[in-house]
């Protein structure tokens, strides 16, 4: 039977390291899948994840439940990574080659090379345009559509209220879509 967050958080907190374990695996993929959403980089994602899990286990005799186990650890996850992004003033060629071998690796880049013209723009287009977003609208976008989160849980995560996280999306489309015009 699998134990749920909050019994394995209580296990944890106990000293059980084995329920920290538990965690990681449960969340790590997720987690790294966000920060690499919002920094662009597979090695300074994984670091950020890697950071991220570590204040975790450093701080989880302070979590208390009053929200959900991952909404806390995505909180962890998305300050570390807009610190991150704030120090690093990431060239967005780098998010470019990244993000396509990524794709490659996944067999999502098309085959069609009359598609793979549109799609490369699309995708170098888009790539400029999230890269103009701050970080806090580069989060909401990421979190949402990505993660597909609620705007509360969002919220939570980023420590202001739902019609910020409301605002700030809507920000983030507007701009998006004036950058990308005839696209979409």
């Amino acid at each position: 039977m699998e134990l749920s967050d909050w019994e394995l958080v209580q296990k944890c907190q106990s000293g059980e390291m084995s329920a920290f374990e538990d965690l990681v695996s449960r969340y790590y993929q997720k987690v790294y899948m966000v920060i690499l959403g919002l920094l662009r980089n597979r090695d300074d994602a994984m670091e950020v994840a890697q950071e991220t899990f570590f204040r975790a286990y450093r701080k989880i005799k302070s979590f208390q439940g009053g929200s959900s186990f991952y909404t806390w650890l995505y909180r962890i996850a998305v300050n570390i990574a807009i610190d991150t992004q704030r120090r690093q003033k990431r060239n967005p060629l780098d998010f470019r080659e990244t993000m396509d071998e990524v794709l490659e690796e996944q067999n999502e880049v098309a085959k069609d090379p009359f598609s793979d013209v549109h799609d490369k723009e699309l995708r170098d287009r888009l790539v400029e345009a999230i890269n103009d977003l701050t970080p806090e609208h580069k989060a909401v976008i990421v979190l949402r559509t990505l993660e597909g989160l609620s705007y509360k849980d969002i919220g939570e995560i980023l420590g202001c209220s739902e019609g910020t996280v409301m605002s700030r999306l809507h920000y983030a489309r507007k701009k998006l879509q004036s950058k990308l015009g005839g696209f979409l």
